[in-house]
């Protein structure tokens, strides 16, 4: 029988003699590293996670005209949308606003793209159904109030184009509209339905983006749009990307509180475990030295079934740790969370780290045993 082999042996049989304790150490190693392995995952999730929820509460990037500009033009709003990494837009919705008439009052009219201010507003709560043709409008609820106006009536709108005869058009109500702000004194309809009735097509006065990025991705984005599109100016939404940053910050320090008493809590209780089992063991080990064994050998022993229980723990360990990042993922985002495979790797060398380090002051005190004294049971 080689060396290593017999080596091997030792550690195994070492490990199922003591097999009610070393299971409540590989137990704690198997939490240690479930727990850092989810909590990993979540951590470097977070950031797209929490971006995507951030984005429910609207547009966190401007678009305005610049300089003596006076709208923006169809050209420069598709090279900023070239510049925006397509992975990370939620949405893209230009506004135009104008004032038309209904019964002789000036109403604040916005047309835009429906499905792209659906994507990138989805605070906007609407009573019916958003517009599916051109012939469709949106009332605010301040609106509704005042006219009497509901889902499925019609509304008579009024165009004074400049140097132009007066143009009246019917639209159907298909919803009411709610946001809590501005938006409730304003009718939406479709961006073609409102150039079709001005007969003014090809322009914006502001987008509205709604990108799932940090705050100082985006304001690199801004900068650069600002070089490269000379005709808008980009204004990032500061109050949203500030808190949004102040959430992900507090969040991911609150997972390394977590891990860290959690990995902390393994630690301890393996190093329980193995002075207990040092404990129990000081006549082998006093019969080992007596017999010609060295210091170097007996912490050789110890680590090898440190490495044994820090090996199968990260192992089971990273399984069930991909389980419950899901489970916390789902629970909290209701979505489910991407595991990079670097953090598996991680996983198991926290796992080995943290076991060899509870190992190194059984180990200690295995090499301070006295052979005569362990013999006499001293």
């Amino acid at each position: 029988m080689t060396r290593y082999r017999m080596y091997t042996k030792i550690v195994l049989s070492s490990l199922l003699r003591r097999r009610s304790r070393m299971t409540l150490a590989l137990a704690a190693v198997i939490t240690g590293s479930t727990v850092f392995l989810g909590m990993g995952a979540v951590y470097f999730d977070i950031p797209r996670q929490m971006g995507r929820e951030f984005r429910s509460y609207g547009a966190n990037l401007i678009l305005v005209p610049s300089g003596d500009n006076a709208a923006l033009r169809p050209e420069d709003i598709r090279k900023v949308k070239e510049l925006l990494p397509a992975d990370k837009v939620v949405g893209m919705a230009p506004f135009r606003y104008e004032t038309l008439y209904y019964n002789r009052q000036g109403l604040t009219v916005a047309g835009t793209d429906m499905d792209a201010a659906r994507k990138s507003g989805p605070f906007r709560q609407v009573q019916g159904e958003w517009p599916k043709a051109d012939n469709q409008v949106l009332i605010g609820t301040d609106i509704a109030e005042q006219t009497r106006l509901y889902t499925g009536t019609s509304i008579t709108l009024e165009a004074v184009p400049p140097k132009s005869r007066r143009i009246k058009k019917e639209f159907t109500v298909s919803g009411v509209i709610r946001t809590g702000g501005p938006e409730d004194g304003f009718v939406l309809m479709p961006l073609g339905g409102l150039e079709a009735l001005l007969g003014s097509p090809g322009r914006a006065d502001t987008v509205e983006i709604s990108i799932a990025a940090g705050s100082a991705e985006i304001t690199r984005l801004a900068e650069q749009i600002r070089a490269e599109v000379p005709g808008i100016a980009p204004r990032p939404v500061k109050r949203i990307m500030n808190s949004e940053s102040t959430v992900l910050n507090k969040l991911q320090v609150l997972v390394y509180l977590v891990t860290a008493v959690v990995l902390l809590l393994t630690m301890i209780c393996v190093g329980t475990t193995m002075m207990t089992v040092v404990m129990e063991r000081r006549k082998e080990i006093g019969l080992k030295k007596a017999l010609g064994a060295e210091n170097k050998s007996i912490i050789k022993e110890f680590l090898g079934e440190g490495m044994v229980l820090a090996c199968a723990g990260g192992l089971l360990g990273s399984v069930s740790g991909y389980f419950f990042a899901q489970v916390v993922s789902m629970s909290v985002f209701g979505r489910e969370v991407s595991l990079p495979f670097f953090l598996i790797v991680l996983t198991l060398s926290a796992s080995l780290l943290v076991t060899l380090s509870a190992s190194l002051v059984p180990v200690a005190r295995a090499t301070d045993v006295e052979p005569a004294s362990a013999l006499r049971g001293e």
